[in-house]
């Protein structure tokens, strides 16, 4: 077997990294037990460390799989993975940065962590989040997030506002979003995973842009007041007698 290089983002700290032996732990074993309905299966169970000093949480991962011999008589392989378990982190969200607003970082987390068990729930609470995000950020509040969506479209990019109601219309959720925001409807993991998808870019593009933006500006006119004390240190050390 081959020295171990995996890619890995760390869920936690959002660093992009290579993970070796000593950071990765990975067992596979065949359940010994009767056979059930699904067959012979197996168990595998998967620990990552992140490598980054200022983070070293872990990643744990349970995952059952099909069981078989190929051929016949030799040990038992992994084979079709069957289930999947996340546990820590509990889901595949992104850390938001901390100006992010609470209930908006809390619906988002919730709408990742239900996503797979409840696609209903979780698109429901990823609607609500889109929704506190247009009424916290650019301060537009109607009726409905059908109304807020329409009053944000001469706002924003017309390719912005168009993937914005292009997720409003998929299956389902675009005929019920404009009645009731808090309405659970049918909703499979993959629509459940685009109205995700669509809060983490906005993130990306409304508040983590300004955010950058305003440091940066904050950075220059520091050093330009920076400046400025020294100039007129200069002055007054030359003025002196």
């Amino acid at each position: 077997m081959g020295q171990l290089n995996l890619n890995f983002t760390c869920p936690y700290c959002g660093r992009v990294t290579t993970i070796t032996e000593p950071n990765f732990f990975g067992h596979w074993k065949k359940i010994e037990i009767e056979t059930s309905a699904l067959g012979d299966v197996g168990v595998l169970v998967r620990a990552i460390t992140c490598p980054n000093s200022e983070c070293k949480n872990l990643w744990f991962n349970v995952s059952l799989h099909k069981a078989i011999r190929r051929p016949p008589g030799y040990d038992w392989e992994i084979a079709d993975k069957l289930f999947e378990w996340q546990l820590l982190p509990e889901s595949e969200a992104k850390v938001l940065p901390d100006y992010i607003p609470m209930a908006i970082k809390q619906d988002y987390y919730e709408a990742c962590r239900i996503r797979d068990l409840s696609p209903k729930a979780s698109a429901t609470l990823a609607r609500r989040c889109l929704q506190g995000m247009i009424r916290d950020f650019w301060g537009i509040k109607r009726k409905n997030l059908y109304e807020e969506i329409k009053a944000l479209e001469d706002k924003i990019d017309p390719l912005e506002w168009q993937a914005i109601d292009a997720v409003r219309k998929v299956g389902n959720i675009g005929a019920h979003m404009e009645k009731d925001i808090n309405l659970i409807i049918d909703v499979d993991p993959k629509e459940a995973q685009l109205l995700i998808g669509l809060i983490e870019q906005l993130i990306d593009d409304w508040y983590v842009t300004r955010y950058e933006k305003e440091n940066k500006l904050k950075q220059i006119k520091e050093l330009a007041d920076s400046k400025k004390e020294e100039k007129k240190k200069a002055v007054n050390e030359n003025s002196k007698p």
